[in-house]
């Protein structure tokens, strides 16, 4: 599966649900990175967060037919983590994405902005 096919699908699934301020993290370069991309976004509410992750899951598996290696957080959704091997979804809410400010902790890597759907 290629890794752009991959980002572009989860794109595509996180703003069918109006998921907010959607990063890509180009974390290929970066001495110990774990995938070669994070995509990270938050929604308003648990009930967003939740929607956010099911779209995305619903998107790479009807365009690429992969699942998720592993996922956490549905439980709650504060924080959902959907991982694809090389490329981990981060799907938080507001507060906690400013809470684990992911960006910040990666900041050496290549950030991408995606454009909020309205």
């Amino acid at each position: 599966m290629l890794t752009k096919q991959l980002v572009d699908n989860i794109i595509k699934g996180i703003q069918e649900k109006k998921g907010k301020n959607i990063v890509n993290l180009d974390i290929t370069k970066l001495e110990q990175s774990i995938a070669d991309n994070f995509i990270i976004c938050h929604g308003d509410s648990n009930t967003q967060v939740g929607a956010i992750a099911d779209s995305v899951e619903y998107f790479v598996k009807k365009e690429l037919d992969e699942k998720p290696i592993h996922k956490e957080g549905k439980e709650n959704s504060q924080w959902v983590l959907l991982d694809y091997g090389s490329v981990i979804v981060h799907v938080f809410q507001k507060e906690d994405r400013k809470f684990y400010n992911l960006e910040d902790l990666w900041a050496d890597a290549k950030i991408q902005t995606i454009q909020d759907v309205e």
